[in-house]
């Protein structure tokens, strides 16, 4: 098997990975089905209704997740995706029936989303600890890049499918197989072999475990670039579901296929993105920099496509680039967390990534519905640019390394340590080479 597919050679993650991308699929059908009710049936294209539905998902992120975090770590995470992955289905199923019986009005859509958002921010932090508990942990990296692949190859087919489907059957039926999807994940979780699983070390019953997590956190200052950057990026800068609506229905007049084709094909960038991502060994902080700078040209570029063929050709490498991003920032931060906080950790992340999206969402829809979608893309390019640069800087004057691009037959970049310094001085910046992923005072490490 090659170093891409390496962890599907374990029985526990085939099981996980085939159900978790039949759940997938049913999900970004949703998310497709859900954005084109309030557009076209609940509302007038309205980029603001449709920007409160994003930001009423994730909004319980802010509230729940530190506490879902520390649940991670104390309690079986099995039995607990079991509960959450049965949730979505009953709230997907739920809101099916309300639509096909004629009934449905924006208030019980407003409804279902803050919901399932209550229920997705209990199943995030679990179910990006829990990848632990099948694999070896030198295989780690490996299974959260073939995880974002899942996810991604899952939003290259289910937006697609969704198209077809609204057009046939219309949006009702979208949600009711998206309810049934979930049954996939509850099979796979209730015939994995336990004996084979990796159990990660669990966390006491006590006091002050969130403030534990924050501390944990405030003093790792490589997570915390991470999570300012992975922030700022999604507040203003992911809100694809919205601004590819916009763009499809209002600037180029297309229908719910074309909508659909739009998120299939950002997916394709994104797949390919998350495929690469398996195939590296460790974790660098400097390729979440980076990726972000790379995305902030993309979306650049994107904002100002003249067509429908052109706009969807550039969402391929702002989906590549928005990937390796994002798979680059989840492996560093699991891969250099002490396993008894990983839950926590990731919880504290889920709340600076997934968090920001309901600030920034019913800001772009505003910038989207009062300007247009293209300049609600352009501010999204405007801040990762910043923000990327600032990121870039401040690392350099922190952590205290000089960064040159050599060319040569293969291009590196050099990344030069200062030498002297206090033993404390010394061993962080040992400490700081290794999460960079950086072994030599001088390392020419491939640029990515």
């Amino acid at each position: 098997m090659s170093a891409t597919f390496s962890s599907l050679k374990y029985f526990n993650y085939r099981l996980w990975f085939g159900s978790a991308l039949v759940a997938n699929i049913g999900t970004w059908m949703q998310r497709i089905a859900q954005d084109w009710l309030v557009l076209t049936v609940l509302t007038a294209n309205s980029g603001v209704a449709v920007g409160v539905i994003t930001a009423l998902q994730f909004a319980p992120v802010l509230a729940l997740s530190a506490w879902a975090g520390v649940l991670a770590d104390r309690l079986p995470r099995r039995k607990m995706l079991m509960a959450t992955q049965g949730a979505s289905g009953v709230l997907a199923l739920g809101l099916g029936a309300l639509v096909l019986s004629g009934h449905v009005e924006l208030w019980h859509v407003y409804g279902f989303a803050l919901a399932l958002g209550c229920v997705s921010a209990l199943d995030g932090p679990v179910r990006q600890t829990f990848v632990a508990e099948m694999v070896p942990s030198d295989k780690l990296s490996n299974a959260v890049g073939l995880n974002s692949a899942s996810f991604n190859a899952a939003r290259l087919i289910g937006p697609g499918v969704a198209g077809l489907l609204i057009a046939a059957v219309g949006t009702g039926w979208v949600f009711i197989i998206n309810g049934v999807s979930f049954g996939a994940t509850i099979f796979a979780l209730s015939r994995m072999r336990t004996r084979e699983m990796h159990r990660l070390p669990s966390a006491s019953r006590e006091k002050g475990q969130i403030r534990e997590g924050i501390r944990y956190v405030r003093g790792r200052s490589d997570i915390i670039v991470i999570m300012v950057v992975l922030s700022v990026v999604s507040t203003f800068g992911l809100n694809f579901q919205l601004t590819s609506a916009m763009m499809a229905r209002v600037e180029f007049g297309m229908g719910a296929g074309e909508y659909g084709m739009l998120g299939s094909i950002l997916a394709i960038g994104s797949l390919t993105g998350a495929l690469m991502a398996a195939r590296r060994e460790r974790p660098r902080v400097r390729l979440v920099i980076g990726s972000a700078f790379g995305f902030a040209v993309a979306t650049g570029v994107m904002a100002l496509m003249p067509s429908y063929t052109t706009f969807a050709i550039a969402c391929i490498p702002v989906g590549f680039m928005s990937l390796t991003m994002m798979t680059a920032a989840n492996t560093t931060i699991q891969m250099t967390t002490d396993p008894v906080m990983r839950g926590r950790v990731m919880s504290l992340y889920m709340i600076v990534f997934l968090g920001a999206t309901p600030v920034g969402a019913p800001i772009v829809g505003w910038i989207a519905e009062a300007y247009g979608p293209r300049w609600a893309i352009g501010i999204g390019s405007l801040t990762a640019l910043l923000v990327s640069v600032g990121a870039a800087i401040w690392a350099m004057r922190s952590w205290q390394f000089t960064v040159r691009y050599r060319m040569t037959r293969r291009p590196h970049l050099v990344v030069t340590y200062p030498d002297g310094g206090t033993p404390k001085e010394r061993n962080a910046r040992s400490e700081t080479r290794r999460r960079l992923g950086v072994d030599d005072a001088e390392d020419a490490a491939t640029a990515a």
